[in-house]
């Protein structure tokens, strides 16, 4: 992920609500939650949350798999790490072991 992209992602989190659905969508994993109920969990709005959606699909951040009729949207876990690849690049300035604690945190058996 280069600036821009870790720019755009970033932004994507600043909201509340996209914050909230791409955290749900992380806890559900791959399967991941139609829109529609994503909306209702979160009790928004179908509309709003179309929008939500889109911006966080667009920062690389999920991504709308089509299940039938029903659009199913996914953490896009690839998007994450490659977040987290750019946030960490240069970190602790050539000393790995003092990140292994954040890495060890992020790090799932997913």
């Amino acid at each position: 992920m280069n600036r821009k992209g870790t720019l755009n992602a970033l932004a994507a989190l600043g909201q509340e609500t996209r914050l909230d659905v791409f955290r749900l969508l992380v806890r559900a994993g791959p399967e991941g939650i139609p829109a529609g109920e994503i909306a209702t969990r979160l009790d928004t709005i179908q509309n709003t949350m179309s929008a939500h959606l889109k911006v966080l699909a667009h920062a690389g951040l999920i991504r709308p798999e089509r299940d039938g009729r029903t659009v199913r949207y996914v953490a896009d876990m690839t998007g994450l790490r490659d977040l987290l690849a750019y946030l960490m690049e240069d970190c602790c300035n050539g000393a790995p072991e003092l990140c292994r604690p954040v890495i060890n945190a992020v790090t799932c058996d997913c």
